[in-house]
């Protein structure tokens, strides 16, 4: 019997309830949130691998929905999308809790304070405060970055057991963001084997040239830890001496502050 393509056969490596033409079209969603100018039908297509009949069915399904509008050959994300993100955040009163803490630090060092989880191979920001100085980099609530590079993704991969974080590395596709980026994966694994044993990692220009970050995980009662908490600045400011000396006892303060409002 002939499949629908809702109900064609699940991808290699999927469960037999896997749905791909969900898959497909949240990965529509995401390809238009990487392109806020947004993108033609062939983009999209192209992107993703899709026909063009295909990408023109999720994206007329988006606009009638209202996640999407369309501008003559472009099609944009509208606000409606949000409301999926501020579902995730609404249900979690801890990112609510911990911005009292997180703004007295980033007011304590004049410094912008983030707050990201760990999402497959990227961080995902969940909370942030900026700082007064500005930063180069433009980063808010749902924004995405590469774990290997940032200092709140070496601290949360810090989590996982060697065997795991071994795997972990073997699949990263691996990029190089400026010439201070750590590419070579054995390396890596000594960095977040480094933030394991100590508690923090720093991040010095490795994703961007002129930023500097540092990072302290946020553990749960069972010490696991379920976010990390950074501080960004421009390297020019400040030392790694610095920052271990005077900014990381702040940080970890911090940290304590926000694990409470968790495990209460």
């Amino acid at each position: 019997m002939a499949h629908t393509e809702d109900e064609a056969a699940a991808p290699a490596g999927r469960g037999r309830e896997f749905v791909g033409s969900l898959e497909r079209g949240l990965k529509v969603l995401q390809a238009l949130g990487e392109a806020p100018d947004g993108l033609t039908l062939t983009d999209v297509a192209g992107r993703i691998g899709l026909t063009r009949a295909t990408a023109r069915r999720f994206l007329l399904t988006l606009l009638e929905l209202g996640f999407v509008r369309q501008d003559r050959r472009l099609f944009i994300l509208t606000p409606k999308v949000l409301s999926l993100g501020v579902s995730y955040l609404s249900n979690r009163p801890i990112w609510q809790n911990a911005e009292p803490a997180m703004q007295e630090l980033s007011r304590q060092l004049n410094e912008s304070c983030s707050a990201a989880v760990l999402d497959g191979d990227d961080v995902v920001y969940v909370a942030r405060v900026a700082g007064k100085r500005i930063m180069s980099v433009n980063i808010t609530i749902g924004t995405r970055l590469p774990a290997l590079v940032t200092s709140m993704g070496r601290v949360l991969l810090s989590n996982m057991s060697a065997t795991a974080l071994h795997g972990f590395l073997e699949g990263a596709q691996i990029r190089r963001y400026t010439e201070h980026t750590i590419t070579d994966r054995d390396a890596l694994f000594r960095e977040i084997e480094s933030a394991r044993v100590n508690g923090y990692a720093i991040v010095d220009q490795e994703l961007e040239l002129g930023l500097c970050s540092i990072a302290v995980p946020l553990r749960d009662r069972a010490g696991r830890a379920f976010a990390g908490l950074n501080i960004s600045t421009q390297a020019a400011r400040i030392t790694r001496e610095a920052l271990i000396r005077d900014v990381l006892p702040l940080m970890r303060e911090a940290a304590r502050r926000i694990e409470e409002f968790h495990t209460s």
